[in-house]
């Protein structure tokens, strides 16, 4: 599986759950819970979207 690109989920979505589609990287909902954001995206007719909360600050982790 090739590397995914979220630095721009990161800047416009920062603290929030997110659904994505099955890409991996087109957002279908966002929200601050997770039940609101995975409600939005059923609303949509998504029934399995892939969810992850996207960090509200990014770390660096050297080791």
């Amino acid at each position: 599986m090739a590397a995914r690109d979220w630095s721009k989920l990161y800047k416009k979505y920062r603290g929030q759950w997110v659904a994505l589609q099955q890409d991996q990287v087109t957002v279908i909902a966002a929200a601050d819970s997770l039940a609101e954001a995975m409600e939005e995206a059923k609303r949509m007719g998504f029934e399995s979207p892939i969810m992850t909360k996207v960090p509200g600050e990014l770390k660096l982790l050297v080791g």
